[in-house]
């Protein structure tokens, strides 16, 4: 009985015990993911209902917002998921916010927003010049205040993510366990969730969208040690998805709905090397583009001193 309560007592996500065996406290840290992932989602979920009911809406009986209130409600929420996940930090796991990897490198969120922008003109450019994607213009009525709304949006919809997974999960394992591991499980927690969007696909696209999912989670954490801090990876994140969702207008990991976009691009078809029904990141070409981003970023973390 004791061996079972110290069982239970080592692997609880609600505690900081890290002296056990590397198996079992990498699952306890993947626990401390969905705690602080569903706690964070729920106190959101309350959130957005109680927002509803404050403006004479009851959602229970389908009363809504428009679709635009809703996404900014959604949107900014993460910011609120965010606060929850740090406090849950400090609370259970009884630490800084520097060891969450908010090091006073601020700076390297430009330096990510630099590598994302690289990375994505680097993949739907060639994209566009094989055919399967189209360049149709600029829209002629954008909804400039939607898109510059989704700015603060996606910063902290990219940021939530990471902070969860480069930053609860891989601060949690790098130094319990290895780098190698720490990369994988937090590239694993970071493609699960992607997986609900690609029901219903194509299996050679779902498999390269796998893949993908797996490179880009991977530079998110290497780029995360190189500057010791989770602010690349944050800003890589969510201008990744800003830039591919609102300025180029084009599926966000398999979610067609852009409340506003500048550029008017679209799909030729289904196939590989526009990924289908769950958009560029799903497209080979997107492979080839991460697998030389993640080249680069072992080159560039084996020449620093």
């Amino acid at each position: 009985m004791n061996k079972i309560k110290e069982f239970i007592r080592n692997i609880s996500p609600l505690n900081n015990r890290t002296e056990m065996p590397k198996l079992l406290y990498i699952v306890k840290v993947i626990l401390v993911f969905y705690v602080f992932k569903f706690a964070s989602e729920l106190v959101c979920e309350a959130l957005a209902i109680g927002i509803h009911f404050a403006f004479g809406k009851n959602p229970l009986r389908g009363e809504m917002f428009d679709m635009n209130t809703i996404t900014l409600i959604t949107y900014f929420g993460y910011s609120v998921m965010i606060a929850v996940i740090i406090v849950l930090w400090k609370l259970f796991q009884k630490k800084t916010l520097a060891e969450l990897g908010f090091t006073r490198k601020f700076g390297s969120y430009f330096t990510g927003i630099a590598i994302g922008t690289g990375l994505l003109v680097g993949s739907v450019v060639p994209v566009v010049l094989t055919g399967a994607l189209k360049f149709n213009g600029i829209f002629a009525k954008i909804d400039t205040a939607m898109v510059l709304l989704m700015i603060p949006c996606f910063v902290f919809q990219g940021a939530m993510e990471e902070v969860l997974c480069r930053g609860v999960v891989q601060q949690l394992l790098i130094k319990k366990t290895s780098v190698p591991v720490a990369i994988g499980v937090s590239a694993a927690l970071f493609t699960i969730p992607h997986a609900k969007n690609m029901a219903g696909g194509d299996p050679a696209i779902i498999t390269v969208a796998v893949i993908n999912l797996l490179l880009i989670s991977v530079i998110f954490s290497l780029i995360t040690i190189r500057f010791k801090s989770i602010w690349a990876a944050c800003g890589m994140h969510s201008f990744w998805n800003y830039i591919l969702a609102n300025i180029m207008g084009l599926n966000l990991s398999g979610n067609d709905e852009i409340p506003a976009a500048v550029l008017d691009m679209s799909s030729v078809g289904d196939n590989v090397l526009n990924g289908g029904m769950y958009g560029i990141e799903a497209s080979i070409i997107t492979t080839v583009v991460l697998a030389l981003g993640v080249a680069v970023c072992i080159f560039a973390l084996a020449r620093k001193p």
